[in-house]
């Protein structure tokens, strides 16, 4: 009876980490393509123009709504996951906390830019925040790999 509870545990604890990691990447990969557009807006209007304060709003409603609650859900599941199975000591899971890491530093690093958009900065070119944007979709891959080959 503990091993089925135990084991059900985990299932739930991974499927949790998968759902809010998708909900967390889903914003990742949305919030620059917000950038992209409101700095084209910015450009051509400035930062009187009527958009911008709804690029404002957009950008503050994914960062509140999706991205801050999935970044903290996704870390908790995620360290109670590897808690269960004792993957601290295991040379895979220190890759993946590395690359979870520089996601989250990115994370940060986003909500950041947008309160520069909103005070009217563009620090980068919409080309630069198209190859930003590539960022996640790259650590997605190398966390998958991690996760599932276990390359050492």
């Amino acid at each position: 009876m503990l091993s089925w509870v135990l084991s059900m545990t985990y299932l739930w604890l991974k499927a949790g980490h998968i759902t809010f990691m998708v909900f967390w990447m889903a914003g990742l990969f949305m919030l620059p393509r917000f950038f992209v557009y409101h700095q084209e807006e910015l450009e051509r209007d400035g930062a009187s123009g009527p958009q911008h304060a709804l690029w404002i709003e957009r950008e503050r409603r994914l960062l509140k709504i999706i991205l801050w609650p999935s970044l903290v859900v996704t870390w908790a599941l995620g360290l109670a996951l590897a808690m269960s199975i004792g993957a601290f000591t295991q040379p895979w899971f220190h890759a993946k906390l590395g690359l979870a890491l520089i996601l989250t530093a990115y994370h940060v690093w986003m909500a950041g830019y947008a309160a520069d958009l909103a005070q009217g900065r563009m620090r980068f070119t919409g080309k630069r925040l198209r190859l930003l944007n590539e960022v996640p979709g790259l650590a997605a891959v190398l966390i998958v790999v991690m996760v599932v080959i276990k390359p050492f």
